[in-house]
């Protein structure tokens, strides 16, 4: 059982006083030791509010920016998503502890063999890990209340748009030079775009597995 702690409470503070609302997204992100997913060498920046490296050219993103994603997922009461990038895995303890199934894709299969350790360290079972294009969804998983993705995509994957449920959003940052944070929301065939802030992501890669 996780448990609050003195660095997590102090950045969850910090989040809340950033404009992060959702109080069972500060208390998870209090309790989950954001330590464990980040190399030794950078262990010391764990609990501050900054991107780090996590190997292979991927990265484990600021708190803020999970906060955030986190807490604009939840705002459609999902309870089965599917996240786009697994990378660390944080992202994916994050959401674990707030929903009841999270379906996650990484298409570099050593990221993904580490995150599922950690996984099953925190004793996530709630989570099924697959390698492969994220571009392309978990169609067998599907349809999701919610799609999250955690690289930048140069436009939005149709397959993705196609495996939401209506009234399911996507949350997914798009561009290229410049980035933004767009919340889609399907309403039957239609889909309405929120564009939310301006953020910065690695690319999201499409049909290339490593």
């Amino acid at each position: 059982m996780l448990k609050e702690t003195p660095a997590g409470l102090s950045l969850a503070k910090m989040l809340k006083t950033m404009g992060i609302s959702n109080e069972s997204v500060l208390h998870v992100m209090a309790k989950t030791p954001r330590h464990w997913f980040v190399d030794e060498a950078f262990s010391h920046q764990a609990w501050e509010n900054t991107a780090l490296s996590i190997g292979q050219g991927q990265t484990i993103s600021q708190p803020y920016i999970v906060a955030k994603m986190t807490e604009l997922v939840l705002e459609g009461a999902p309870q089965h998503i599917l996240e786009i990038g697994t990378g660390s895995g944080y992202q994916t303890t994050i959401l674990s502890q707030l929903v009841t199934t999270v379906c996650t894709i990484e298409r570099i299969k050593n990221l993904k063999f580490q995150a599922r350790r950690k996984l099953n360290r925190l004793d996530c079972h709630n989570v099924s890990c697959k390698h492969g294009d994220g571009w392309l969804g978990w169609q067998s998983k599907g349809p999701f209340d919610a799609i999250i993705v955690t690289a930048a995509a140069s436009s939005l994957p149709d397959a993705l748009l196609a495996q939401l449920k209506v009234g399911g959003r996507l949350v997914i940052p798009v561009g290229d030079r410049e980035q933004k944070l767009q919340v889609v929301i399907r309403e039957q065939d239609r889909f309405i775009n929120h564009t939310i802030e301006t953020v910065r992501f690695v690319p999201l890669i499409n049909g290339e597995l490593a």
